[in-house]
């Protein structure tokens, strides 16, 4: 699990090393990590006026350098911790988590490659168990951070509450207090909260049986749904980040899309609470239906 080595302030974790207090690695600064990514503007000059028309400002990918990196070991054992370094920050297609914890507050992550490695190397360093001087920098394609731990609400379909039987036959007190009005139904409707400041993209599971599944977020008024038909054990998938949509975790299911059902990728959980209401189309109540959402409070 990501961050699960991340144990005190001054850590770093890149796929199975750490870095920081306790380790062989010890590092000066880390850049990138609290600057706001770059922008894309694009926001137009007016022609006949001051200033321009406001746009949107898309941010960046994230640039992310640890600097003032010292390896210190045994000595004799700088080029094993080293290479360990170097299997952790190998080039690679995919990202992997880069966990950081600054400070007392909770570690944030993000999705990075490493893209440069550098390990001095000088003349005895090695043999007494010290290479002082390396750096080594990322980049993350969603420049976002996001806490190391994941979030998850649940919730069945819309149930009426069976309410109080008044057929029953009273005692002889009467009915007699407290009244037993039932098992609570169900509202459909559930709170995400996103504890960050920026969008948070969250995966949604639908679980059947149910027919044309759909969740709104009640806050933004976004719906994504999806004209099929689950039973009893299926289960759809969608990824509002990578804007997929699998179902039984291998068959695209992205052509049931409904015509009032917005892009995928525009469906996230804004900063603060988050209503969302899970619904179906009339005829499908099967109380066993149910709609997951997870996801990761995100940071600029």
């Amino acid at each position: 699990m990501a961050g699960e080595l991340v144990t005190r302030p001054g850590h770093i974790e890149i796929g199975d090393v750490l870095l920081g207090p306790g380790t062989p690695f010890r590092w000066r600064s880390l850049t990138g990590w609290e600057e706001s990514p770059g922008l894309d503007s694009g926001t137009v000059t007016r022609a006949d006026a001051h200033g321009g028309f406001p746009g949107r400002l898309l941010a960046q990918p994230r640039t992310i350098t640890v600097e003032g990196l010292v390896v210190r070991t045994e000595p004799g054992l700088v080029g094993a911790a080293v290479r360990a370094l170097a299997a952790a920050t190998a080039l690679r297609d995919d990202e992997q988590p880069l966990v950081v914890q600054l400070d007392a507050t909770p570690p944030l992550m993000c999705y990075a490659r490493c893209i440069r490695r550098a390990i001095p190397v000088e003349a005895g360093g090695y043999a007494v168990g010290v290479a002082v001087g390396g750096a080594l920098q990322f980049e993350a394609t969603d420049p976002r951070r996001y806490t190391a731990v994941e979030q998850t609400v649940e919730t069945r379909l819309p149930q009426p509450e069976p309410g109080l039987d008044w057929h029953l036959a009273p005692g002889p007190e009467g009915l007699g207090w407290p009244l037993e009005f039932g098992t609570p139904g169900s509202t459909g409707t559930m709170t995400a909260v996103n504890s960050g400041d920026a969008p948070a993209h969250p995966t949604v599971s639908f679980r059947g049986p149910v027919e044309r599944p759909s969740l709104t977020s009640i806050t933004t008024g976004v719906v994504i749904e999806y004209d099929i038909a689950l039973g009893d054990g299926d289960v759809l998938v969608i990824d509002t980040a990578a804007g997929t949509v699998t179902l039984n975790g291998s068959a695209s299911r992205l052509h049931t899309v409904t015509a009032r059902s917005t892009p995928e990728q525009l469906f996230t959980i804004s900063p603060g609470a988050s209503t969302l209401a899970f619904r179906a189309a009339p005829w499908s109540t099967d109380p066993r239906a149910d709609c997951t959402v997870t996801w990761r409070s995100a940071y600029w």
